[in-house]
């Protein structure tokens, strides 16, 4: 049985858009699984960092890691009906929200202050309050400096709400009228779409990507309707 070890599942979803995006994966791939919520259990794996599965004893880290381990030991594929042209283009897509619009989604829950002070409950809520406020502190500093060094920071607000923004439009005008991004079925590029995207929309907390969002009213009912396929998908333990 292959375990998933991710932060939380507080709101329903994982709060951590690289958590949400496996899961999705794995449950249209039909992937057997458990899930295990644990914020601490980063640390088992070799990049430090969630998502991981642990598979007959070996730990896989990092979603893209991850995805391409389960399409070659089990032929897991979403995407063997695309053309070049659409692998190029999901790969393309995957890669801006990836590289860019998760960092303006980091950005408006970790620095903006009235968003960080809901927020930081929610991404920390697995550790024990003794340990949840330095937890939140040594969290925040963290993604702070990533940030900074990352680039988006030096931005003004506005400067960085607006890439964001360009993001969400670049998504909204690809996806047109198709039910997925590429037409009537869905391939792993709308596990990430949803990953990162359906991770502002439903989450509680209003932030300026989720207002951008709110702007195309396709890509709201696309969300809906991945978030009813991906559930609708159950894990081995339901």
């Amino acid at each position: 049985m292959i375990t998933l070890h991710h932060f939380s599942d507080v709101w329903g979803f994982d709060p951590n858009p690289f958590c949400l995006k496996t899961e999705s994966y794995m449950r249209l791939a039909r992937i057997r699984f458990e899930k295990i919520a644990s914020p601490g259990s980063m640390f088992r794996a070799s990049e430090k960092k969630l998502p991981y599965i642990i598979d007959d004893g070996e730990v896989v880290a990092g979603s893209d890691t991850i995805v391409a381990h389960l399409r070659q030991k089990y032929n897991f594929w979403l995407d063997t009906w695309l053309n070049r042209e659409q692998s190029g283009i999901a790969h393309a897509v995957s890669r801006m929200l990836e590289d860019s619009t998760y960092w303006v989604l980091t950005y408006s829950r970790w620095l903006e202050p009235n968003t960080y002070a809901k927020y930081r409950h929610v991404a920390l809520k697995k550790i024990p309050l003794p340990f949840r406020y330095t937890a939140a502190q040594i969290v925040h500093r963290r993604h702070k400096r990533a940030c900074y060094y990352q680039g988006i920071s030096r931005y003004s607000p506005a400067e960085i709400y607006q890439i964001g923004a360009r993001d969400i439009q670049a998504v909204a005008s690809a996806l047109g009228s198709n039910l997925y991004f590429f037409g009537d079925r869905p391939a792993s590029v709308d596990t990430v779409i949803y990953g990162f995207l359906g991770n502002v929309y439903f989450a509680p907390l209003e932030t300026e990507p989720k207002k951008s969002l709110g702007r195309h009213s396709n890509l709201i009912a696309y969300l809906n309707r991945m978030r009813n396929l991906v559930m609708e998908k159950p894990d081995a333990s339901q």
